[in-house]
């Protein structure tokens, strides 16, 4: 059998279990999304797993990210952090911004 081409790739399709807003993020095992509208519970929609976007972080000293670091999701805590913790955090991308520790949120470029 040979490899059939699907889509781009840039969104998955995803129902959830229970309803899931505009810009929440979903963990599925390794894979991370953003969705891109509201989901209600047990209806098909779709989750963004590429583009930039401005993941929340925890503010304060030591909490800076320099542009260009690998960010996890904490999905405990949802916020963007540089530590995976030992693969408790799940990879979400690069970021494409510095953020100060000021900062609460940080601009990264989503990819799996």
């Amino acid at each position: 059998m040979s490899t059939k081409y699907i889509q781009t790739g840039d969104a998955v399709d995803y129902t959830p279990v229970a309803e899931v807003k505009a810009g929440d993020v979903v963990v599925q095992g390794d894979l991370v999304g953003v969705a891109k509208l509201d989901i209600p519970a047990g209806k098909l929609g779709a989750l963004a797993v590429t583009g930039l976007f401005d993941f929340p972080k925890a503010t304060g000293a030591g909490t800076a990210i320099p542009a260009g670091t690998r960010v996890y999701w904490d999905a405990a805590e949802k916020v963007a952090k540089a530590d995976s913790e030992s693969g408790a955090n799940k990879e979400i991308g690069k970021t494409v911004k510095t953020a100060s520790d000021a900062d609460a949120v940080v601009r990264t470029r989503l990819s799996q």
